[in-house]
C-alpha cells in the first residue's frame, strides 16, 4: 500500500568510513531529478578520522524532501538510518515519535556498544518509542557479494548501497541515476562497479521480497517555476556566480587560495574550469593567497579568495593594502565555529564583526551575505559586480551550512545576468599630461589602470596616499581627507542597491524578524508554523551588511517587538542598535548547528506573551 506524504525528513547516519555523505547526496539528487523541492545539512565529524565507532567519529546527513516549499533541513527526523550504536545514541534525540528508526543490526553488538560507551543496547528501549526496524544490513551485503573475490573491508564498504536502495524501495525512488552514478565513479573498477550495483539492487530487493514494511510512501513532485533545474550546493554555487561575473565583466577571474575546511571545494571546483579562462592558483599560506589576489587585481584580473575565520585573519592585512590601493576584490568567508580552530566543521555566523571591522586602521569595506545555497550564486555575481565597479574590496560572507548545504537552483539565462561595467573607460591625462591614479568620479570610484597601459603608470604601495596624485603623504589633513573619502566611498554604494522591504507581513504586525545570511531558511519556516496558527509575523531579511540598504531604519521604527536570531552571541544586533537606536532582542544559538523552526516560533510566541 502507498501512502502520499508532502514533505519528509531522513537523516543517514553512521561511522564517518561508512558512505553516509555518499549516500545522502545520492538520495538527494534522485529526489531532485524527481521534481522534489529539497533542503539538506550534511554533517562531518571535525576529525579526519576518528576512531571508528566513537560518537565522534559520527558522520550525518539529513535531508529534508517533499512536494511544498522546502526552506530549512527540517527541526525533527521523520526516518532515522543508523548504521551503529554511536550514530543512534548522538541523533536518537531528534527523530519523532513514533518514527522510522532503521538499523544496521551488526552496528549493536558487543564491541560497538563499548566503542559507543553504552552498557546496554539502545534498542531495547527505542522500540517502544519508534518504529524500529533492525535489518542485519552488514549481512544481507556480505551474502549479496559472497561470489565476488573481494576482501572483507572492500565488501563491508559498500554496506551504505543496501540501506540506500532500502530507502529507496521505501519512497518509491527509482535506482536508474544511482546506477548511472556508479558507472561513472567506478569506470576504472569494474569489479568495486558490480559490487556496489549488486548491493543496491538487493537493498531494493529487500524491502519487496520481505514483509518488513506494511506500506510504502510516495511524495510528488513540488510545484516550481518551469526551466532547467540541477541540485546545487553552496561552494558550487559560489564558484559559478564568480565565472559569471567574470564572464560579463570580459575579464579573466584569478583564484589565489589555502586549503581550509569548509571552503576548500571552492578551489577544487574552480581549477575544472580553465577553459573558461579562469586561473586558480594555491599558495603556500593564507597569507601569499591574499597577497597574490592584491596583485592579480593589479594587474586587470577579477580577483577572488576563499577562506574560513582562521585564514581571513591572516588575509587582514594584504586585505588593508587592497583597499588602500583601492582595487576591486573579493574575499569569500565560508564561515565555521570558533575562535582559533574552534570547530571545523561545524556552521556558525560568528565573522561578521570580524569582517566589518578585522583590520587595523580605518579600513571600512563592502559586506554582502548569502541566505540559501543556491542564493550563493547571486550574491557572489553581485559581490563581484560591486568590487568592480566600485573599485573597493568586498567580503563575501558564506557558512558551513550554506556551503555544503544543497538545494535546486533554477539555472539563469545568461542575457538575463546584468553586464559588468568595469573602471578602465576614459582614462585621461590631465593638462599637464599627468595621470592622476586617485582622482575620483561623483561616486568617489577611482579609475583602474592596469600595467601595460602607456602614460598611466603609477605609485602603489600601503603607505597613505596623496590626494590625486596617489604620492607617499604624511599629510595630516590628507590622511584624514582620505580615510573619509574611503568611508564615504563605501557609504554611497547604498545609493545602487535596492531599498530595503519586508521579506514577508506587514508592518501592522507586532514583531519584526529581522535576520541574515543562513538564518533564512529556518525563520521562514519558524513563520509559517506561527502563520498556521493565525499569528501574522513581519521578516526582514538583510543581504546587504554594509552598507546597509536605504529604508532599513526607517522600517525597524515601525514595530514594537524587533527579533534578531544569529548564529553567534549577538552581532548584527550590535549594528542595529548603534546605527538606528533600537531596542532589538537577540535570540542567540552557538552550538555548531542551524536553528529549528521551533526554536524561532517559541522565541515569537514568548514575546507575544
Amino acid at each position: 500500500m502507498n501512502k502520499e506524504l508532502n514533505q519528509v525528513v531522513i537523516l543517514f547516519a553512521g561511522d564517518s568510513g561508512d558512505g553516509m555523505q555518499l549516500t545522502g547526496s545520492q538520495f538527494t539528487n534522485t529526489s531532485a531529478h524527481m521534481g522534489n523541492d529539497i533542503s539538506t545539512f550534511p554533517d562531518f565529524p571535525a576529525e579526519i578520522r576518528a576512531p571508528a565507532g566513537t560518537v565522534a567519529g559520527v558522520s550525518g546527513f539529513q535531508l529534508h524532501f517533499g512536494s511544498v516549499d522546502i526552506t530549512s533541513p527540517g527541526d525533527y527526523f521523520d526516518v532515522m538510518v543508523a548504521m551503529n550504536a554511536a550514530a543512534l545514541i548522538k541523533n536518537i534525540s531528534r527523530l519523532k515519535e513514533n518514527g522510522i528508526l532503521i538499523v544496521n543490526e551488526s552496528g549493536f553488538d558487543g564491541k560497538n556498544l563499548r566503542l559507543a560507551k553504552l552498557d546496554e543496547n539502545p534498542l531495547d528501549k527505542a522500540k517502544e518509542k519508534f518504529q524500529l526496524y533492525s535489518i542485519d544490513i552488514s549481512g544481507q551485503t556480505s551474502e549479496a557479494l559472497k561470489n565476488f573475490d573481494l576482501g572483507t573491508k572492500d565488501k563491508d564498504r559498500t554496506k551504505n548501497m543496501f540501506a540506500l536502495g532500502f530507502v529507496y524501495w521505501l519512497y518509491n525512488r527509482p535506482l536508474d541515476y544511482t546506477l548511472q552514478f556508479l558507472k561513472t565513479k567506478f569506470a576504472q573498477k569494474p569489479e568495486i562497479l558490480e559490487a556496489n550495483e549488486k548491493v543496491l539492487k538487493a537493498g531494493y530487493h529487500y524491502g519487496e521480497i520481505t514483509d518488513t514494511f506494511t506500506e510504502r510512501f510516495v511524495v510528488k513532485p513540488a510545484k516550481v517555476a518551469p526551466g532547467k533545474y540541477r541540485n546545487i550546493t553552496g561552494n558550487q554555487a559560489l564558484s559559478l556566480g564568480l565565472i559569471a561575473a567574470a564572464n560579463k565583466a570580459d575579464l579573466d577571474l584569478f583564484y589565489g587560495g589555502y586549503p581550509i575546511t569548509p571552503a576548500s571545494d571552492i578551489l577544487h571546483f574552480l581549477s575544472a574550469y580553465k577553459n573558461f579562462g579562469i586561473k586558480t592558483f594555491q599558495a603556500e599560506d593564507e597569507i601569499a593567497a591574499m597577497a597574490a589576489v592584491v596583485g592579480a587585481a593589479f594587474a586587470g584580473d577579477l580577483a577572488v579568495t576563499a577562506s574560513s575565520g582562521p585564514g581571513i585573519a591572516l588575509k587582514a592585512e594584504a586585505m588593508g593594502l587592497a583597499l588602500m590601493l583601492e582595487l576591486p576584490a573579493v574575499i569569500i568567508n565560508v564561515q565555521r565555529g570558533g575562535p582559533s580552530t574552534g570547530l571545523p566543521t561545524k556552521t556558525e555566523q560568528a565573522d561578521l564583526l570580524q569582517a566589518l571591522y578585522g583590520r587595523n586602521g580605518e579600513a571600512p569595506v563592502v559586506v554582502v551575505a548569502a541566505h540559501s545555497p543556491s542564493h550563493c550564486f547571486e550574491m557572489a555575481f553581485k559581490a563581484s559586480k560591486i568590487a568592480l565597479e566600485h573599485m573597493t574590496p568586498v567580503i563575501l560572507l558564506s557558512d558551513g551550512y550554506l556551503g555544503n548545504g544543497s538545494e535546486p537552483w533554477l539555472f539563469p539565462r545568461a542575457e538575463s545576468l546584468e553586464k559588468i561595467k568595469i573602471q578602465n573607460q576614459n582614462i585621461h591625462l590631465n593638462h599637464e599630461g599627468q595621470f592622476l591614479p586617485y582622482e575620483k568620479d561623483e561616486r568617489g570610484v577611482r579609475k583602474w589602470a592596469t600595467p601595460g597601459m602607456k602614460d598611466f603608470e603609477h605609485r602603489i604601495g600601503g603607505l597613505e596616499k596623496q590626494h590625486l596624485t596617489g604620492n607617499v603623504s604624511y599629510n595630516p589633513e590628507n590622511h584624514q581627507f582620505m580615510v573619509q573619502e574611503r568611508a564615504a566611498k563605501i557609504e554611497k554604494i547604498a545609493d545602487f542597491l535596492p531599498p530595503a522591504e519586508l521579506n514577508s507581513g506587514s508592518l501592522n504586525s507586532e514583531v519584526l524578524i529581522v535576520s541574515w545570511g543562513g538564518t533564512y531558511g529556518s525563520v521562514k519556516a519558524g513563520i509559517r508554523m506561527l502563520e498556521a496558527q493565525q499569528i501574522q509575523i513581519a521578516h526582514l531579511h538583510l543581504d546587504y551588511i554594509n552598507p546597509l540598504q536605504h529604508g532599513v531604519g526607517e522600517i525597524l521604527n515601525q514595530f514594537k517587538h524587533i527579533l534578531v536570531p544569529e548564529l553567534n552571541h549577538g552581532q548584527l544586533i550590535k549594528i542595529l542598535r548603534e546605527k538606528f537606536l533600537v531596542d532589538a532582542i537577540g535570540l542567540n544559538k552557538i552550538q555548531g548547528v542551524p536553528f529549528t523552526a521551533n526554536e524561532i516560533a517559541d522565541r515569537v510566541m514568548d514575546l507575544l506573551k
